[in-house]
């Protein structure tokens, strides 16, 4: 009796959490090192953020993940990254208000998304990530809305949250290159063996 479990091809979408890192990694650099945090500033950045983050993952997701619905799931997030993104450039000068109604909006509709994407679908290898980018999203826009803000504090939170899901977003990439995926164990042969008496 012989065990031979499968080495699955590696899927291609390895190189879409690696591709979404990127605005987040630069958007966290640029915040990081401005000295100024206005509302404005914060706008501007999200804004050029979120329609890079909004184009990757609509376009990268559905060439590369094969279930209809999840393909869906990530067109819609797309969709309104780009949305917010471009309300943010168009009203630059809106103040802190539209900044937050701009971050918290968007980071609800695409963390939860992300986050049911990640619970609905255990057997893909990438639910682990889409469930832990989908929840701190989340966390992040929940932040937002019930923390006293200034525009310092929101701008250097949306900083902070771009670096950590930046570098985590790398690293689930990395992961599912690089990781060992195994079909399920086919068993052949025969189990039952004896004398015969």
């Amino acid at each position: 009796m012989t065990d031979a479990p499968r080495t699955l091809p590696r899927s291609p979408y390895w190189g879409v959490p690696v591709a979404r890192a990127i605005p987040f990694i630069v958007t966290a650099f640029v915040i990081t090192f401005s000295s100024n945090h206005s509302s404005q500033v914060g706008l501007l950045a999200y804004g050029v953020f979120a329609i890079v983050s909004g184009v990757i993952v609509g376009a990268l997701s559905w060439r590369t993940i094969r279930e209809r619905s999840v393909r869906v799931n990530f067109l819609i997030q797309g969709i309104s990254s780009v949305v917010f993104g471009a309300l943010a450039l168009a009203f630059n000068s809106g103040g802190l208000g539209f900044f937050l109604f701009c971050a918290t909006m968007n980071s609800a509709i695409c963390g939860f998304l992300e986050l049911y994407a990640g619970l609905r679908n255990t057997k893909n290898p990438a639910a682990r990530d889409w469930a832990v980018v989908g929840g701190l999203t989340v966390v992040f826009a929940l932040v937002l809305i019930f923390f006293p803000t200034d525009p310092v504090f929101a701008v250097g939170m949306f900083g902070a949250y771009a670096a950590v899901i930046g570098l985590f977003l790398v690293i689930a990439g990395l992961s599912l290159r690089w990781g060992t995926h195994t079909a399920p164990v086919t068993r052949t042969g025969n189990p039952r063996s004896g004398k015969a008496s």
